[in-house]
């Protein structure tokens, strides 16, 4: 199961998170954020016109993940280094006790800086 982890700033669009998931060249089967994230109206009209699961997360589900990028501002709020990198991984285990994950694709940025992407695979434990 390949899972895009998503990250963004309040501004962005439903077209900002396509161009994130459109930067990383994958074919995913969910999509992930933290709760305040997944249930915004963006990432839910993206959801609905993709036809893509979002697994909704909570802030204790993807801090201390370890991830490829750091932001400082991310890692202050967070406790991780990469939101999308590490809803990435947390989304792409979640729900499966054991399972591993792996980053395919780290972080990447819209050109307006308004959302990130990253995509995990699941391990099968």
């Amino acid at each position: 199961m390949k899972v895009a982890g998503l990250g963004f700033r309040s501004a962005a669009t439903a077209a900002d998170l396509k161009a994130a998931l459109a930067l990383t060249g994958e074919q995913v089967d969910a999509l992930a954020s933290i709760a305040e994230k997944a249930a915004s109206s963006a990432m839910q009209e993206f959801a609905r016109s993709t036809g893509l699961p979002v697994i909704e997360l909570e802030n204790q589900d993807i801090a201390g993940e370890q991830t490829l990028t750091c932001s400082p501002r991310i890692k202050a709020r967070f406790g991780t280094g990469s939101l999308a990198e590490a809803a990435a991984l947390a989304g792409a285990r979640h729900g499966v006790p054991g399972a591993r994950a792996r980053l395919l694709a780290p972080r990447v940025v819209t050109a307006d800086g308004l959302a990130t992407a990253a995509i995990a695979e699941r391990l099968e434990p």
